[in-house]
Order: C-alpha cells, then sequence, then structure tokens
C-alpha cells in the first residue's frame, strides 16, 4: 500500500513539474469569443476570463500578469499577456485564475 501511494506521489508531482515547466503555453486566439464570460467586466476593469473546450480563456483591453494555480495551490502558468484575447490549454481540473487583483475559480 505505501509503494502505491510514494507511485502515485510521484506521478502527481511529474504531471504538476512538466505543466510548470514551460509545456503548458498561453497563445493569442482570433475571432469573437462565445460562450458565457466567468468574471463581470463591469467590476474587473473590463478583463473577461472564459472556460472553452479544455482552456482558459481571457480577453483584456491592455497588457497584464497571470498566474493560474492548480487548486491545491500549485503555479501552473505564469505569463504577461498582451490586449486582445489568449487562451491556455490544460487538462481537466480547478484551477485558480489570478489576474492582477482580481482570482477566479475555473472548471475544465
Amino acid at each position: 500500500m505505501r509503494k502505491l501511494i510514494v507511485i502515485l506521489t510521484l506521478l502527481f508531482s511529474l504531471a504538476i513539474s512538466s505543466m510548470a515547466s514551460g509545456k503548458v503555453q498561453w497563445r493569442e486566439v482570433s475571432g469573437e469569443i462565445q460562450g458565457r464570460c466567468i468574471t463581470d467586466s463591469r467590476t474587473s476593469d473590463g478583463i473577461e476570463i472564459y472556460q472553452r473546450s479544455g482552456a482558459i480563456i481571457i480577453k483584456t483591453q491592455y497588457t497584464i500578469q497571470v498566474k493560474v494555480f492548480t487548486i491545491l495551490g500549485q503555479l501552473v502558468s505564469q505569463a504577461t499577456l498582451p490586449p486582445g484575447v489568449s487562451e491556455l490549454r490544460l487538462n481537466r481540473g480547478i484551477y485558480l485564475v489570478k489576474v492582477g487583483n482580481i482570482t477566479q475559480k475555473v472548471a475544465i
């Protein structure tokens, strides 16, 4: 039983470290976004966060700093996004997206 727990812990650590090591990257997206916005753009400085088809999508009018964490608090991605629409493809799970003073939970 202990060996199984150790193996599962190592596999989980490897999966998280591979996400944090840069294999997960933001990319710019063109076109209109369809779907429900998770944030209220009136109270979030015009920053809109969406979830669609296994991706976190952020729409902004200016350059922003973004950090994405697992629900356990491990950093998955940290980036400076340009104005426009950007997406980050991730595995299924629950993530915390921090943009400036806004923190939003996103389930993929």
